[in-house]
């Protein structure tokens, strides 16, 4: 019997070592509800009553029942109730072998850990992506390390160390547990060394290669992880699998029928790159599903016709016009097929949803466009009232040489998580051709992929083998999975080739002999995605032929439909359209820009006055620019921060949304503008100025941006063409700055309307005026705004018409102003609304005159029925004796001081009459023309303080010589390579001479 066997072990002398057991066995009965009570004195009590238990149940107290019944079991063993606290004879080698073992089996399982952590962070470089087998990750990298190129899958050092020196082929069946930041298991938890490596190397070293352990949200690591290694995650259903078919079946077949019935022409096919059309369609496909209504896109224009017919829907009897000669509907100069934008309401079947997909006009300089495709779907948040990106998303596609090689990707992606920039996420579509124009990636960048530099962003990289259009659907699925629900960007590098040279008339063999050899050879994709679901049963070859009748019938169709179009439509092409405004202007007025005096009065006070102090401790600076400016509006005066406010106050009230951004904006460069006070006691807390000014006002939307010019301008373009109910100002810090923006002035602001019937009343302000400040923070360049004026100098337009200066405006592709008063500078920037139609402005601003007292203007100036002065003629004692005046001086922004400052020193206020040219472009011929008629008898000269080679002077000596019938002079700097000079003495120098040559009469 157990029990009696215990007692008896605990009564023997001999065992007496043995008796902790059974304290550890009643400390484990205590669940039985029993006492832990025996001890070597009570076992003969014990053993006697049990022998008593044991003939007769009822013979002793009922509540032994329990205890007796359970060591009434098998014989027990005493091994089974040692505890620690037992003596034991200790096998020290066995012990030894149990530690070594263990060790191995803890080493062993970190092996295997960094083995999933090395292929999670590097296995893409052995990914499968390149379908013409020619590049590799890893060769790149061991290449760059002079190694030698040991390409065997696993074995490749690159990716993974453990195999090899810690796991062998001995492990391969060795079954381990796995971590938890692993999905290949799926269900199952433990699984063998062959079968790991075999789904690391599917997921991982397959047609997709992911980067995406650099990201710092292991939230974000956690979805991508979920949506690449769970088993089965790649699979399609029968009916996704014949959408993808049909999808590459229209996209190949539009690439063939462009290249039989126009093989001479320019296109730049999509030919060897056809499933980025899959990969766009599972992308608006999914986009409906998550919630989004709009998707603003732009791209490159490498398959851009393609994009346009069978992802944005353009009519193909449309495009197929385009290949025609013929005379347009509209004025304009119109672009090329291959830069054209579009926009549609699509209706998703898989969803039973519309959404609107654009794509936006886009010029040879490719990158160009990425900043002003964020800039409107930022804006077409605003107007959606989408303040989280749940709505409106951004697609841009890239050429990979740009994306590697251009500046303004890196400008356009760091704008991603700025709060007053960001769009909550965008998917960056690289078509990776691996070659740009004819450069070998080796001499295009110095990293292994055209996509590292997203990697500086926290984006995720998904590299995909576009042969492979399952994988193509499935990273599409992930990325517009990815950024909908983190708000992040994403990239996707769809690797694939030009199976043509850059252009359909190029001949690559030139440069890329061994690449176009294999080229030759490669199959397309619909083939060979039809091969593979031939061999899985999902298609018929009587499905695929069905299909491509079906879709050459239609091409036929609208062939013969496109003969019949004899006049080219522009308007057509609009990617942003303003429905509604053009109709509702009167196209021969300008609405009046003056405003009241309660206006003015309740804006001028709220500019003065401070918070209150006890909620907002503003800068002592402050206090006593406030205090100033207090004393100006009870005089009745305004500088020019006060004319900024009532023109923007006043155009907030009039519900027009307002943005402005640059680098010091909030402030001012000069420190005039101090729209945003900063608490000189709590960081980060701010006191918005003009964000209170009326309940009901709009949106002033004014930011401090990046140190950018390129990216910035191009977001702040695209922002204005949302809407023709918005002022976009744009502010550089210094003129100059702008030249590093220039690609957007050439490409979308000068001509942008012309082209693409594109309107944008965007003002681009340019702090200009030569003052000692060296030759990088004077001239704005304005010779280069005015050179782009689509304008000839020797047409003198009807000077009687009054509707001239509005035709002219029309006309014009911008406007050039260089102000010089606080009610100009009001006027021209409430003109840009008050215009039937939206023109952009490109404005010199002053320095100096920021806070200059001859840069101020009476209240009055503001009032209704004034309005903008293209030239603010003589006003002083020379205007009241014109016979008498020797010289007449026409002039353009701030050398206006120095003359008026000069002649009065020099008692010539009668002698020298002053004439300012507020407007540039287009030229004000009646206001000068009137102002030679006045004073006829004087010596008429153009003054400015730019270097004569420089300046407005090549821009307005034609216009006022064919004006006057006359030669006219130039008062100015000598021309200079330099916009200005650096050293003091030299400035001195300058300015005396032509001081000098100011007042010589």
């Amino acid at each position: 019997m157990a029990l009696v066997r215990i007692l008896q072990i605990l009564k023997g002398p001999e065992n007496v070592s043995k008796r902790g057991f059974l304290s550890h066995f009643l400390w484990k009965y205590k669940s039985c509800k029993a006492e832990t009570f025996l001890s070597g004195t009570n076992a003969n009590f014990l053993e006697a009553q049990y022998l008593d238990w044991a003939k007769s149940r009822g013979s002793i107290d009922s509540t032994w029942d329990g205890f007796y019944e359970s060591v009434s079991g098998p014989t027990l063993k005493i091994e089974e109730f040692e505890d620690e606290f037992s003596p034991k004879t200790v096998n020290l080698k066995s012990k030894e072998k149990d530690d070594k073992e263990s060790k191995e089996r803890i080493k062993l399982h970190l092996a295997v850990q960094n083995l999933i952590r090395s292929y999670q962070t590097r296995g893409h470089l052995l990914a499968k992506t390149d379908p013409l087998k020619l590049t590799i990750g890893a060769r790149w990298i061991l290449k760059s390390q002079n190694a030698p190129l040991d390409m065997k899958g696993v074995e490749c050092r690159v990716v993974s160390r453990e195999l090899g020196s810690i796991l062998y082929e001995e492990h391969m069946d060795t079954v381990f547990e796995l971590p938890g930041r692993t999905f290949i298991g799926g269900k199952e938890t433990a699984l063998t060394l062959r079968e790991i490596i075999s789904r690391l190397e599917r997921v991982y070293c397959g047609a997709i290669g992911i980067e995406y352990m650099h990201l710092y949200d292991l939230d974000c690591v956690q979805f991508i992880r979920e949506r690449m290694e769970t088993p089965g995650a790649f699979d399609k259903t029968i009916e996704e699998k014949r959408d993808i078919m049909r999808r590459l079946t229209k996209a190949v077949f539009l690439e063939k029928y462009f290249a039989t019935k126009w093989p001479a022409e320019k296109r730049f096919g999509l030919e060897g790159g056809e499933s980025m059309i899959a990969m766009l369609e599972e992308i608006v496909d999914c986009s409906t599903k998550l919630g989004v209504e709009s998707i603003v896109m732009a791209m490159q224009h490498r398959g851009r016709l393609n994009m346009l017919v069978n992802v944005c829907r353009k009519q193909l009897t449309d495009i197929f016009a385009q290949f025609k000669p013929m005379e347009p509907k509209e004025p304009g100069s119109g672009d090329i097929k291959y830069h054209l934008g579009t926009f549609i309401h699509r209706f998703i079947r898989k969803t039973n949803k519309y959404i609107k997909v654009s794509m936006s006009c886009n010029p040879s300089h490719l990158e160009v466009v990425s900043p002003v495709v964020i800039g409107k779907a930022r804006a077409e948040q605003h107007w959606k009232g989408d303040s989280n990106g749940d709505k409106v998303m951004a697609i841009i596609m890239h050429g990979d040489a740009a994306f590697s090689g251009q500046g303004v990707v890196y400008e356009t992606m760091h704008l991603g998580n700025l709060p007053n920039f960001t769009t909550h996420g965008s998917i960056h579509i690289v078509c990776n051709n691996q070659i740009g124009y004819t450069t070998d990636p080796r001499f295009a960048r110095s990293s292994p992929y055209c996509s590292d530099v997203a990697k500086c962003v926290d984006a995720p990289v998904l590299h995909v083998n576009s042969d492979d259009a399952e994988a193509v659907a499935h990273v599409a699925r992930v990325a517009i999975e990815f950024r909908c629900k983190f708000k992040k960007d994403v990239v996707i590098d769809l690797v694939c080739y030009r199976r043509f040279g850059h252009s359909e008339e190029d001949e690559p063999m030139f440069t890329q002999p061994i690449m176009y050899k294999k080229i030759k050879i490669m199959q397309t994709v619909d083939r060979i995605y039809g091969d593979k679901l031939k061999a899985d049963g999902v298609i018929t070859d009587a499905d695929i032929k069905g299909w491509e009748k079906e879709y050459m019938d239609t091409l036929n169709k609208h062939f013969e439909l496109a003969k019949k179009i004899t006049k080219l439509s522009i308007m057509d092409w609009v990617d942003t359209p303003w429905t509604g405004f053009f109709e509702a202007s009167d196209p021969k007025k300008i609405r009046d820009t003056g405003i009241s005096e309660t206006t003015i009065t309740t804006i001028s006070q709220h500019f003065c006055r401070p918070p209150e102090p006890w909620a907002f401790e503003i800068h002592k600076g402050i206090h006593r620019m406030l205090e100033k400016r207090e004393k100006m509006v009870k005089s009745g005066m305004a500088d020019w921060a006060m004319g900024e406010a009532l023109a923007y106050g006043s155009l907030l009230r009039d519900k027009i949304h307002i943005r402005l951004t640059g680098e010091d904006v909030e402030r001012g460069t000069m420190a005039h503008r101090h729209h945003v006070y900063h608490h000189q006691g709590v960081d980060g807390a701010t006191y918005r100025v003009l964000d209170t000014l009326y309940p009901d006002q709009s949106l002033y939307s004014l930011h401090n941006s990046s140190l950018s010019e390129f990216g910035i301008l191009g977001f702040e373009v695209g922002y204005s063409y949302s809407s023709p109910c918005l002022l976009t100002i744009w502010e550089a810090q210094y003129g100059d700055f702008a030249d590093t923006a220039q690609p957007v002035f050439d490409t979308f602001i000068a001509n942008g309307e012309s082209k693409w019937v594109c309107q944008t009343g965007i003002v681009v302000q340019l702090p200009h005026g030569i003052d000692g400040a060296g030759p990088e923070h004077s001239s704005a360049r304005v010779e280069r705004y005015l050179q782009q004026a689509d304008d000839d100098e020797d047409n003198i337009p009807d000077l009687d018409d009054k509707y001239m200066p509005l035709k002219q405006l029309r006309a014009a592709n911008w406007t050039v102003c260089n102000v010089t008063t606080p009610a100009n500078y009001f006027h021209l920037i409430r003109r840009q609304i008050a215009l039937p139609f939206r023109k952009p402005l490109i404005l010199m601003t002053p320095k100096v005159g920021l806070k200059h007292p001859y840069y101020t203007s009476p209240f009055k100036d503001f009032l209704p029925g004034t309005s903008f002065q293209r030239l603010i003629p003589e006003t002083g004692p020379a205007s009241q004796k014109p016979k008498e005046v020797k010289k007449l001086i026409f002039c353009s922004g701030k050398v206006a001081i120095t003359i008026d400052e000069l002649r009065k020193e020099k008692k010539l206020e009668e002698k020298i009459a002053l004439c300012r040219i507020e407007q540039i472009y287009p030229f004000p011929y009646d206001l000068v023309l009137k102002e030679f008629c006045k004073y006829d008898k004087a010596k008429t000269v153009f003054c400015q303080e730019e270097h004569k080679n420089q300046g407005p002077w090549s821009f307005v000596r034609p216009r006022l010589e064919n004006l006057f019938g006359k030669k006219i002079e130039c008062v100015s700097r000598p021309p200079s390579a330099a916009s200005a000079t650096g050293i003091k003495w030299i400035h001195a120098k300058e300015l005396k001479e032509l001081k000098e040559n100011i007042v010589d009469l």
